[in-house]
């Protein structure tokens, strides 16, 4: 079961990644690949080939990708963020053209948007990737089975979802590197992801309060659905100092997320419960009905929050990337301090936008 790993670790780990460009490790990595990453002088040709590993083997990417297409539903941000922008993505939300979300948007300076891709239940919209001749296919944040993995790779290099995390449990820091070594650009993506993890030490230094605090996270889905350890929300909370419930992934049958049944509804009652919700109001009255959850000292001393998935806040708290992650802290941060503040009076505003 993955172990969130410390601040203090990961960020030692990073620095050392920057500043001399070593091999390329992943937070919680099973070690697969040890290709040396490039100097940061090295121009990006002659970062080629790189091969690496993945839950179907490993891929080798022969020279700089200039087509890619991201099947991972968060890749493309990664993508964006080193410079460079792909030529189809696939939609998870909805609202966004593209699935280029706000926190993004610039990144694009000024090209086209992407084309948007489905994902329907069935898998990747084969025969239009085809068409779009990739020469690069982006699943890290994704759940492609071997057979898929199969068949895309007829048209072009994949790098699918790594082994050592369940499908759709990438951290966001792995998921950054991956595809900075891919696009030949480790240097620039180990500065990125030491940027946002300063402002992680940052923010967790300027929140003690935060620190012994348990938090978990679940959406109103099949009645309470609760996001498990290895969710990119889960990884947020804990990365801010948030510890989480000693018992969440065995109640949660080691899934990534499940619902969880009326008898344990107990594990909603922490310091603070973080919703994920359609609509603000109607949802967390919903809730507030349930007569068992609305007993909770949870609900009774104020210390839920309610983020609209709808909205471009709600859409980076599931996205969780190294470009929406400075977005959605600037307001999830002021949130958790309103939650976790020892006075039930206090209200927890939503952002202003």
């Amino acid at each position: 079961m993955f172990a969130i790993p410390s601040g203090a670790r990961l960020t030692a780990a990073l620095a050392t990644l920057v500043l001399a460009a070593g091999a390329l490790t992943g937070c919680g990595s099973d070690g697969g690949d040890k290709t040396p990453a490039p100097a940061a002088t090295s121009a990006a040709a002659n970062a080629y080939p790189v091969t690496i590993a993945h839950k179907y083997g490993e891929t080798v990417v022969k020279a700089e990708p200039q087509r890619i297409v991201a099947v991972g539903l968060t890749d493309q941000d990664a993508v964006l963020a080193l410079g460079k922008v792909p030529v189809a993505t696939t939609d998870w939300f909805g609202g966004f053209p593209g699935a280029i979300g706000p926190w993004a948007t610039a990144k694009l300076n000024g090209a086209p948007v992407p084309t948007l891709l489905k994902d329907t239940g069935t898998g990747p919209q084969v025969e239009k990737i085809a068409a779009l001749k990739p020469d690069l296919i982006l699943a890290l944040y994704a759940g492609l089975t071997e057979k898929q993995y199969q068949t895309l790779s007829k048209f072009a290099p994949v790098i699918a979802q790594p082994k050592a995390y369940q499908d759709y449990g990438i951290p966001w820091q792995e998921q950054t590197l991956t595809i900075g070594k891919a696009l030949g650009k480790s240097a620039e993506a180990g500065k990125l992801v030491g940027e946002v993890e300063q402002k992680f030490e940052k923010l967790k230094a300027d929140n003690p309060e935060f620190t012994g605090k348990t938090a978990i996270t679940a959406t109103p889905y099949e009645g309470y659905f609760v996001y498990g350890s290895q969710d990119a929300r889960t990884r947020t909370l804990a990365r801010l100092g948030f510890s989480l419930p000693t018992d969440l992934d065995t109640a949660l049958g080691g899934q990534f997320g499940a619902s969880i049944s009326k008898e344990r509804t107990d594990l909603l009652n922490q310091s603070v419960a973080v919703w994920s919700v359609g609509d603000v109001t109607k949802d967390m009255d919903k809730l507030h009905a349930d007569k068992l959850y609305n007993g909770l000292d949870v609900v009774k001393q104020g210390r839920e929050i309610a983020i609209d998935e709808t909205a471009p806040y709600g859409v980076a708290y599931s996205f969780v990337t190294v470009l929406s992650l400075p977005f959605l802290l600037d307001r999830l941060v002021p949130q958790l301090k309103a939650a976790v503040d020892g006075d039930p009076a206090t209200k927890v505003e939503q952002p202003a936008s």
